[in-house]
Formats: C-alpha cells, structure tokens, sequence
C-alpha cells in the first residue's frame, strides 16, 4: 500500500479502476480500500468525487475483502461511464460536500422510453443520495434482502417502493456542482430522451450477464488495440483486425458488442446484415465502403456486423452474382492492400457455418469466440440483472430460479422477468381504476413480485433452443409408480444423483451412465418411468418416437438425430427419451430385408452417445419390449450402461398400483384391494389399471349417473372380463433374455455371422 500512498497528493487518492459486482450495479457506490479512507479522512457513507476525463460523484463503502490490500476502487458501469474511464485506468479520489438542492430536472436515458407520473417515488428513490448534471443514474427497486450487502441495505433503508430499475439523465439541478435531494428538493421528471453529456450509452458490462471470461477475451481483442496501439507497434505485430460473436440466438451477442463498444469509448458503427443490400448494380458495395471510410475518419472505432450470414455467405453455396461481390468487398475491405489502423470489425451470427470460408481466417476474424447457454452461475447473473430494480417478495430466491431454469438464454429469462411482472400487475388489476389516468401511490406501494408469480411464469416460457421439441415437463413423480421399485432405484442413483450432484462423481472420479435401456414386457410402465425420471431430476425433457427420426429422405434421418442430441446439448441437464427404440435400432448385418437407413442411424446414435463428442449432463433412455433385437454395440458400458428390467409388478406392487388408480374412485367398505392384487398374479400396469376402469363403468351400468361408489362385486365382474397380458411363458422367455443381453453386448456379433447375413442378403436380391 505505501504506492497508494506515495500518491495521495493535497488529499486526493490515485487508485485504479475495477468493475464492482453485478448486484451493485446502479447504486451509486464506490468501494475504497481502507488505506483510502484514512488518507482521505473520511467514513463509510461520505461522498467522494471521482475525477477520470469527466467528475462524478458516489458514495464510499469499504472494499471487498479480497481487495484491501489493492489499490483498486470497484465502480458500477454507470460510474464508468460517468468519469469517462474504463476498467484498468486510473483515477483521482477526493472527498467532497453535497449541498441539498432547490431542484433537480431528470429525463430518461434511452430513446425507446416515454415517462410520466408522480415525482414522489423518484425523490424518494434518490434521497440524500450525490447527484451532479450531466451523470447518467439508475432507479433502484426493492432488492431482495440476500443479494443486498449490510452496509448498503442500511443506507437504502427507504421504504419499498414500486420502481424497476431505470435509468435517468441527471438534465440540471439547481444550485449547480454537487447535490443531494431533501424534503424541500423541487423534482422535474421529462417524458421525453435528453442525450447526456459526451453521447454515453446506458448499456455496460454491467448489463451482461454469464460471460466474465468472454468479456475479457474481448478487451483484449478490442479494447487494447483501439487504446494502446503503441503496444502492437513495440512487438512489431499487427493488432487484432475482427472477432466473430457466435452462439445460439439469444445468448447476447449483440449486447455484449454495444456493451464493448461503450466501455471502449469508441466510434461505433453497427450494421445490420440486411440494410445493406441494395437494388442497383454495385450499390451493396458501395454502401459497405461508405460505412468503413466512415469509420476510418473516426477512429478508433468498432464496426459491428449483425447476422453476417445474410451478407457474406459461402458463394459456392449462393446463385447469385450481387452476395458474392458483397463477401469480395468485405474481404477486401478487412484485409486488402488499404491498411486500417485503430478499427476493429465485430460480427455475430448463430449459424457460423454459412459464412463464407475466407473470412474465417487470421488477418480477417482473428479469432472465433463462441457465447453458449449460460450454465448455473451465469443465469444467477442474468436473472440478477433482469430483476435488479424489481421490488421482489421476501420468498423470491434467484439461486432458486437459476437452478430450475435449465437451457434457458438470456432472452428466455428476460421474457421469464416480463412475464412475473405481468403476473404481478394481474393481481393488482381489480383495485385500478381505469378512467383514472395514474396509479395511486399505495396501489404502487403494494407492488411487488412473488415466487408464485416466476413459478406462474416458468409454465409458460420455454427454452427458445427447445421450442421445437418441447414437452410440457410431465406431471408424474416417483409416488405415482407402483411395483417397479428396482427400477426405480437404479434410475435415482443412475440420474437423479449426478444431475443434482455431479460433484460427488468427479471427486471419486467416476463418469455417471449415458444411457439406460428400460426392457420388459408390454404395460409394465417403461414410458412412465421416463417422464418420471424428468420430472424428478428437475431436467429438460425431450421425447422422441423412432418414426419421428425415420425419413425416406437419403442422410435426413441421420441429420434428425445428430440435431436432436445438439439440441439436448445445449439445454443440458437434458433426458433424451426414445420410445419402441428396437424400431430405430435393430442389430445390423441380421440378414432378411433390413433397410440401408437403419444401419446408418445406428452408426449415427453409437457415435453420439459414445463418439469424440462427449456427452454432459445428457442421459438417453430407450424403451423396448423386445431388447433381443436391438444392435448388441448399443448395450455396451458407455452407450446403454444399464440395462434396466421392468417385469410385471409382485403382490405388494400390484397393490401399490390400484392404490394409486383408484385415488380418485369413492369406493364401498367391501372393495379390499389387497385381496384383489391376490388374485392378480402376472397382470401388468396397464391390466390392472383397465380392471379399475371396467370396474367404474360396471357401477354406472348398474345404478346409473346417480352412482356414488364402487362395490366389490363391480370388481369381480371386471376381474372376470380381463386378463394378464404376460403369460408364464413371456415371463419364462424374458427372464433368459436377462441373461443373454449383456452376453450379446460382450460378444458383438462375431464376423461369421455378419459375413453369412450379408451373404443370405445378397443371396435374396439374386432372387428378387
């Protein structure tokens, strides 16, 4: 600490700047370390001016404890911006007084956005707190009580009021310097945009979520270049020339690209991939040169393509002649005989394989930076920044809601926040007037978000990567499963564990199963288990039937599936469930008619679940009732780890079923289920569920649409018109097929027997 010290100067501290953690964004704080604060003389609350190009003004809260021994001063996006510095410069601090204002004028700060209403929730959101014209501020709604530090949530001890975060242009205020809001501040709110000073952006790091390490690759690839050329000069290199943003869309690509481009203080210029096309002959062309010479005269600057593929796809791919003199010019441009100092070309686009080759290289794209689905902690962050100024119910847990918010992007979870709020306005409807033009304070007051209302919400909204193959998350738990215990133990400890544990399985550095294949007889509740299973690992859930995945279409089938298990993966924790699986898989080289396709989409679905590309938190389950068909390579560990038999259910199963069938159904005193699963012997699930339903409608045959329960002897006749679907010799074959599957996987089909199939197949087509 003794440079921090070397550098106080007539009480001014030099420290340098770092970004302040996401939940603090918009507070109006800066942390000091302790050292600062003594040289300063001040204490924890006091206003400090902060001096970078421009003066702004926060209040000082002591460090993070892993920075007390840094010279560092953690600030907000919105204070960057203020003092016209970015992370990593320097600026001087000094302690400052605020006198109280006669008036303060605010506006908003985006153009998109139209203001109006009562002041009083404004002057209460920003008293006492230091305000100087010109600053760019941010509203602040009720944070929930775990996310907010102590010391900040003493100093914000307002009462709750009903304001998201917004974000205002401090127009005026009256005296000028250094303000705070009291009692007898006049507030003046204009409904309409009032650009800042210096032209700055609402939109910082702080407004991205779920990408530090991407965030950082990206200021070293942009930022450095644009501030520091000297630095490329001295190693005798040419600085980095483009980058391409790629990921699924709604990721953020573009975002973060406005957020670079306010942090970096550059000119930014943006196209959008489709204006630039033109009718006449060479107009395309010329509009990009118009927007690279532009962009050449202001620089440093940034020029961000928006869904490149629409202006530079593969022109071997493209008929005609106008796109591939656009991809010629843009090559040109990027890396033709001009050179172009301080410019840095950005593109985003979520299908990198359309862009034409040449742009893919060194010297044009110099490096490819892929922004994927956020995973836990990423969603922690953006659901934090969608819901920074929400005033939230005290049960409100993010942690929570990132945690059940699998596969979810941050446009999916922006439209998860819209949707709670406007749940919580549905609730408030009744007491709005609306003849009346404004909200009554209290109504406002009241205001809030709650648990219910994201719950409410998480039914509707979806993964946007699983729009299309989206099923509604099955409504069965493990409870409403009877006489299939075994099973269901072996899928708990197979995918319930390492989906909601996997630290446990890399800290005894074991790999949890890929798959399981569920056998048995038909009704036994193979598909039951299945929607089970998704349900209770809290997993996405994507359900497949093989005549879904089978085309007539030559490498369609194999394209299906290789989209299938990409989808699964980019919404992992994923189960991936395959109904009458032994349809889309049947063993290969078995002679008779078997069809090319089916061999090829099994070679498709071993190299998925078992190729170069590993599968994370990602479980395929397939269902089968005749296991004796399906490819031996598939029931090998590491495809089908488990191989899971699901018989017909014993007595105490049998019981356990019609419990659970008969839930719903008023029954007399006579009905004794017990003694019904007695007499039972070999009846499945579904047989036992029909003697419940032939055992209804015997009672309403009997006493009509006034009947009120169901007697025993509607069981007797019920029992007398089923049967079991599993006869003792189904029961017997099934039990020797036990045996002999895991035999089969270690054997895989010795050569002999391909070579003799193959030799009958070409035998049949002489014939034919």
């Amino acid at each position: 600490m003794a440079d921090a010290e070397a550098q106080i100067d007539e009480k001014t501290v030099r420290l340098q700047v770092a970004a302040a953690r996401q939940e603090e964004s918009g507070q109006g704080i800066a942390r000091l370390p302790r050292t600062a604060f003594q040289a300063l003389g001040i204490t924890e609350g006091d206003v400090v001016q902060i001096s970078g190009k421009r003066d702004t003004v926060a209040l000082a809260m002591p460090a993070y404890d892993e920075d007390q021994s840094l010279d560092v001063v953690r600030l907000d996006g919105l204070q960057r911006g203020n003092a016209e510095c970015g992370s990593g410069e320097h600026v001087q601090i000094a302690a400052a007084e605020s006198r109280p204002a006669t008036r303060v004028v605010f506006a908003p700060a985006s153009r998109e956005m139209r203001l109006q209403g009562p002041t009083q929730a404004l002057k209460r959101n920003f008293f006492r707190k230091p305000l100087v014209a010109g600053d760019l501020v941010a509203t602040t709604g009720q944070q929930p009580v775990q996310n907010m530090p102590p010391e900040v949530r003493r100093m914000f001890n307002a009462p709750a009021y009903a304001l998201t975060q917004i974000r205002l242009t401090v127009v005026s205020t009256a005296p000028k310097g250094i303000v705070h809001i009291d009692e007898n501040t006049e507030v003046e709110l204009r409904a309409e945009f009032e650009e800042p000073a210096g032209g700055r952006a609402t939109v910082n790091y702080d407004d991205v979520g779920g990408m530090q390490d991407t965030i950082q690759q990206l200021r070293e690839m942009v930022e450095l270049p644009l501030r520091y050329p000297e630095l490329f000069t001295r190693l005798g290199v040419d600085p980095p020339k483009g980058v391409l943003l790629h990921g699924p869309p709604g990721t953020g690509k573009t975002r973060l690209a406005q957020a670079v481009a306010n942090e970096s203080d550059a000119y930014f210029s943006i196209i959008n991939g489709p204006e630039i096309m033109g009718s006449g002959y060479g107009e395309s062309e010329k509009r990009l040169r118009e927007v690279f010479e532009e962009a050449s005269r202001n620089a440093p600057a940034i020029i961000f393509i928006d869904e490149i593929d629409s202006i530079a796809p593969k022109r071997d791919r493209v008929p005609g002649e106008a796109e591939k003199r656009l991809v010629a010019q843009l090559l040109t441009l990027m890396d033709g005989l001009e050179a172009r100092a301080n410019l840095v070309v950005i593109a985003a686009t979520n299908r990198p394989d359309a862009i034409d080759e040449a742009l893919r290289r060194p010297g044009r794209f110099d490096r490819e930076i892929v922004i994927g689905v956020p995973d836990e902690n990423g969603r922690r962050e953006i659901i934090g920044i969608h819901t920074r100024g929400m005033p939230l119910g005290d049960k409100v847990d993010l942690r929570e809601l990132a945690r059940t918010t699998h596969g979810f992007v941050g446009a999916d979870i922006a439209a998860l926040a819209r949707e709670a709020a406007i749940d919580a306005v549905r609730r408030i409807m009744p007491r709005l007037d609306l003849d009346e033009r404004t909200i009554p304070p209290e109504v406002l007051d009241d205001l809030y978000v709650s648990r219910e209302d994201f719950i409410s919400a998480l039914k509707r909204i979806q993964p946007s990567a699983m729009r299309e193959v989206m099923v509604q998350v099955p409504n069965v738990a493990w409870n409403d499963i009877g006489g299939v215990s075994e099973a269901v133990d072996k899928l708990k400890e197979g995918i319930e564990l390492p989906m909601k544990n996997p630290e446990a399985f890399h800290r005894l550095g074991i790999r949890p199963a890929k798959g399981f294949l569920l056998y048995g007889p038909p009704g036994t509740g193979k598909t039951l288990l299945a929607k089970a299973v998704a349900k209770e690992a809290e997993a996405n859930f994507i359900s497949m039937k093989s005549s879904d995945l089978l085309s007539k279409w030559y490498g369609e089938s194999e394209q299906q599936i290789a989209r299938m298990f990409r989808r699964a993966r980019a919404v992992a924790p994923c189960v991936v469930f395959i109904d009458e699986i032994d349809s889309l898989v049947p063993a290969r080289g078995s002679g008779g008619n078997e069809p090319q396709v089916t061999g090829r989409v099994v070679n498709t679905i071993l190299s998925e679940m078992d190729g170069l590309e590993e599968l994370q938190s990602v479980v395929v389950i397939g269902a089968t009732n005749r296991p004796m068909l399906v490819d031996p390579a598939l029931l090998r560990p590491g495809r089908f780890d488990e191989l899971v038999y699901v018989g017909p259910p014993d007595q105490t199963g049998r019981e356990h079923i019609l419990k659970i069938h008969t839930r719903d159904m008023p029954m007399a005193a006579d009905v004794d289920l017990a003694k019904i699963a007695n007499k039972t012997n070999r009846f499945t699930g579904a047989d036992l569920e029909d003697i419940v339903r032939r055992a209804g409608l015997n009672a309403l045959r009997r006493v009509g649409s006034g009947v009120s329960e169901v007697s025993a002897v509607d069981f007797e006749e019920a029992f007398d018109d089923s049967r079991a679907t599993v006869t003792q010799k189904m029961e017997q074959e099934y039990e020797k097929m036990r045996g002999e599957l895991k035999k089969r996987a270690a054997e895989v089909a010795p050569i002999g027997f391909i070579h003799e199939g193959m030799v009958s197949s070409t035998r049949d087509a002489k014939h034919e």
